[in-house]
């Protein structure tokens, strides 16, 4: 019998041929159980040159080789360029601004007459007379684009603010000459307001007796947030931060609250200047010719309070804004189609040449931003 040789590599040991011959069967068993033992032999071999074999590590209960869902661990809250919150990576250089799109106030801009056509579907007059009010306001005063914002109680001053902001406008001239924050501690202290401690903070409902240190908080944020937005000359970049800054519910809440003390602020002032027979703005004879709103105390607690909890501004209230703010509010009343009020601006005669801001109402409840 021919010697059988195993290759020093594992391959199979070759039987030697020759010419005619054949192979014995007995020599062929042999052949194969050499084979097996040199196989085993090199992946003994191969074993000891990787090392012990690793635990699986974090399996999951469920099953073999199942990856265990262990949540990512919440990344750090860092403050971001006007007080803003945003979140920062491990690998960050800086705080990086983003808002979220679910929690906006104020929507992206969007077709005007596609808007109408979505909304006013039906052939009853008033979705008639809706979709003839659109086309007004987009052929005759070139409205192309409408922003839509969130329908709460105080989507007025969201609509006034968010304009302000988005386009840069400077404080009004009495702000100027006065340091807002003051105003708090002036009305309390200077003037004798006590009642102010009756104060309310829309839908938070607030009772504690620190209303003073709270309403300055809120103004000082309105006033680091104008001046911030009023000194940025890039549009592009006042758009960016304004929907940052309009998709935080609490930054939102205590500037409306502000915007609110400041009405409250000038219907005080205008309220002492009549008692001492000074001439005074007519919409606000109107106003403290109410029986509800006689005083700055009656107006706070009967209107001003229930603002962005139970209701939102009226018409009076939009005058005493646009008064304060140094602003000309026009309005587009649409369900008021075809009429003299279709219209109306807040105040109807600006003291000086006020900058205007336009918004548009289906109700005069809820407002929208129209583009044009």
């Amino acid at each position: 019998m021919a010697e059988m040789k195993v290759s020093p590599d594992g391959a199979p040991p070759r039987l030697p041929k020759h010419a005619g011959d054949s192979v014995p069967f007995c020599q062929l068993l042999v052949a194969a159980a050499v084979l097996v033992a040199t196989r085993a032999s090199v992946f003994q071999d191969q074993a000891k040159s990787v090392g012990p074999r690793r635990e699986r590590s974090k399996l999951h209960p469920g099953g073999p080789g199942r990856l265990s869902a262990t949540p990512l661990r919440s990344l750090p809250t860092v403050s971001g360029p006007l007080g803003l919150r945003s979140q920062q990576g491990p690998q960050d250089k800086g705080p990086h601004l983003k808002a979220s799109p679910g929690n906006l106030s104020v929507e992206a801009e969007v077709d005007l007459l596609s808007y109408c056509a979505r909304e006013w579907k039906g052939e009853t007059p008033r979705a008639k007379l809706m979709r003839k009010a659109y086309e007004e306001l987009f052929w005759r005063h070139h409205i192309k684009c409408v922003r839509q914002v969130k329908r709460d109680n105080y989507d007025a001053l969201r609509s006034v603010l968010f304009q302000i902001f988005s386009q840069g406008l400077s404080f009004p001239s009495w702000m100027k000459e006065k340091d807002i924050v003051k105003l708090p501690e002036k009305l309390l202290f200077s003037q004798g307001c006590n009642w102010i401690q009756q104060y309310s903070f829309g839908p938070e409902k607030y009772t504690g007796s620190n209303v003073f240190g709270k309403l300055r908080k809120c103004v000082e944020l309105l006033k680091m947030q104008w001046t911030e937005f009023s000194g940025i000359k890039d549009h592009h970049r006042r758009g960016s931060m304004c929907n940052i800054l309009f998709s935080d519910v609490i930054l939102e809440h205590k500037l409306y609250e502000a915007l609110k003390f400041i009405m409250l602020y000038q219907v005080t002032e205008v309220y002492e200047q009549m008692k001492t027979n000074k001439i005074i703005p007519s919409l606000f004879r109107l106003l403290f010719s109410r029986e509800t709103s006689s005083d700055p105390l009656s107006f706070m607690m009967n209107h001003l309070n229930s603002v962005g909890d139970t209701c939102g501004l009226e018409q009076i209230d939009m005058f005493i804004l646009g008064y304060s703010l140094e602003v000309k509010i026009k309005v587009f009343r649409l369900f008021k189609f075809n009429s003299r009020d279709f219209a109306v601006c807040y105040p109807e005669e600006p003291l000086r040449e006020w900058p205007e801001i336009s918004l548009l109402t289906e109700n005069d409840r809820h407002y929208h931003i129209p583009v044009f």
